[in-house]
């Protein structure tokens, strides 16, 4: 038999078509996971798919599949139904879908993994905070996000390089640097000599304080910008390894202009008559890649505008050999996702339409006792991820911004993240983790025995649900992989959570029977096992006790 029950009745369906119709061997088999217990444990439509292309009719079909399917897998099926106007319905026994348990238990924090990747090579980019303040709260979505994606494709098989770029070039480093300068002269957010949109959080009097003792040069300029980023770039590393992200390459969008790499870019695209000069700006015809307008490249003054070093950035990628690329931004990037492909296209590279991926995310609210809160008294006009930090802890942050589609906003709820109540998700799925710990406390350890429990005494209703429940965990990895998406994985270990605390409150799990209690430990173990996957996944802790 296949590693597990799904696959094996894909495979066999697969046979059983080889047989039918070996012109549409190749068809996609979808088994979907019926809402209702009582219509099986999957589902099949491929007879209606098929029927009018073999002009059979649908239930005709689905019987000779079915006959094929239920010869292949006798020891595996209960029994395979027809259902309505041709679908396939298959029922599991009981012993196959507690089977999971036993693999569980052998796999330990390896279940759920897969090799789908093939050691391909992907870069995941994300949080890229210009270092002008404090990481900020998307920031920090960005970051809960990014880094468990990057776990994600690890899961399956991919090598994984976590990048982050720094935007340290530019009007807002400028800015940053004047800011620092005139604070350190005495000079206050608002008064005569103070510059235009400067950064006035308390960091900045901080900075200007720490150079000042530095006894370097205030009227350098250059110096006021190089002492000023690396102070906010050792601020946001302390920060990020506060959060439990860590990056494998830091790369400065500055290299970009010093190894001549932005210059390059232009010049290759002006050598493919890609260009036009026209009131006194350099344009890119962008036009001819299904932009709506053709963009500015360097503008009248002789800089670049802010997507050319991207394109640069990007080519970097390509050449470091990286054919996969996801970029996690805001949604306030969502510009930059066509003129970075479009510039792409133009330079000729063989870099296909569609690269990068992007992941756009949408903001987060932060709420406290119903008010929204804004203002954090440090960054000056928002709220930092240190401050989510310190109010509700690093799992529950985490947690908490990875519980939604990544372009849903969020509202992150202060109040909700403090309580210990199965509202709130994090708690509630901790919980379950803490409470077969204490189970297996009462116990006097974990089931010695488990992998060789028998598990055919497990026959109540809520332990087939958990044992499906568990099973579904692999195909959950695979799908959020493939859609870039780990809410899926935040919304698996919810409904896992729920379907054991139903079990353990229906239930007793240390019972009399010596083998029936070995059994139920086992499942017990099962469920912790594969809470802790998930969780460690979306870079949340798994605790013993609560």
């Amino acid at each position: 038999m296949a590693t597990d029950p799904k696959t094996a009745i894909e495979e066999a369906l697969r046979k059983a078509l080889r047989e039918q119709a070996p012109d549409f061997a190749d068809t996609p088999i979808i088994l979907e996971r019926p809402k209702q217990a009582d219509h099986g444990d999957f589902s099949s439509n491929l007879a209606l798919q098929l029927a009018k292309a073999l002009k059979k009719k649908p239930r005709e079909l689905a019987m000779a599949l079915q006959a094929s399917v239920s010869a292949s897998l006798g020891e595996v099926l209960e029994k395979a139904e027809i259902a309505g106007p041709g679908f396939i319905n298959f029922k599991l026994k009981a012993g196959t879908k507690t089977a999971v348990i036993r693999r569980i238990l052998e796999e330990g924090a390896g279940f759920g993994r897969a090799r789908e990747g093939r050691g391909e090579k992907v870069q995941v980019e994300f949080v890229s905070a210009n270092p002008t303040g404090p990481l900020h709260v998307g920031h920090g979505r960005q970051a809960a996000l990014g880094d468990a994606i990057a776990a994600l494709l690890e899961s399956q098989g991919y090598a994984v390089t976590r990048e982050f770029y720094y935007n340290d070039s530019g009007a807002q480093i400028e800015k940053l640097a004047l800011s620092v300068q005139a604070r350190a002269r005495g000079i206050r957010p608002g008064a005569p000599g103070w510059p235009e949109e400067g950064y006035a959080g308390e960091y900045i009097e901080e900075i200007a304080r720490d150079y000042v003792s530095s006894k370097k040069d205030l009227s350098d300029l250059e110096a006021v910008r190089q002492f000023a980023v690396a102070y906010l770039r050792a601020e946001q590393d302390v920060d990020l390894k506060a959060f439990g992200v860590r990056f494998d390459v830091y790369y400065l969008e500055s290299s970009l202009y010093t190894e001549g790499k932005v210059d390059q870019v232009v010049k290759t695209w002006t050598a493919h008559g890609k260009t036009y000069e026209k009131d006194g700006a350099l344009w890119l015809r962008t036009t001819e890649y299904g932009d709506d307008k053709d963009r500015v490249v360097r503008k009248s003054d002789g800089t670049y505008t802010y997507f050319v070093p991207d394109v640069a950035y990007h080519v970097t990628k390509w050449q470091r050999g990286f054919r996969k690329v996801t970029n996690v931004q805001g949604t306030d990037h969502h510009s930059t996702v066509t003129r970075v492909r479009v510039g792409l296209q133009a330079l000729d590279l063989g870099i296909p339409p569609g690269y990068p991926d992007y992941v756009l995310h949408s903001l987060v609210k932060v709420m406290r006792g119903g008010a929204e809160v804004k203002i954090s008294k440090r960054a000056g006009s928002y709220v930092t991820v240190r401050d989510l930090i310190d109010w509700v802890g690093r799992d529950a942050v985490r947690f908490f911004l990875v519980s939604r589609k990544a372009d849903s906003e969020f509202v992150f709820d202060i109040d909700l993240a403090l309580e210990k109540s199965e509202e709130n998700p994090v708690y509630y799925v901790q919980y379950a983790h803490a409470r077969v710990c204490s189970v297996f406390a009462q116990a006097g350890g974990g089931p010695k025995d488990a992998i060789g429990a028998n598990l055919d005494l497990l026959r109540g209703q809520r332990e087939m649900a958990l044992a499906a429940r568990l099973a579904e965990y692999p195909e959950v990895l695979a799908a959020a992989t493939r859609e870039l998406a780990p809410h899926a994985v935040a919304f698996y270990l919810r409904d896992l959570a729920g379907e054991f605390h139903s079990y353990y409150n229906a239930e007793r799990i240390l019972v009399e029977d010596e083998a029936l209690r070995v059994a139920r430990l086992a499942l017990c173990a099962a469920v912790r096992q594969t809470l802790a996957n998930g969780l460690s996944l979306i870079g949340v802790s798994a605790p013993e006790k609560m």
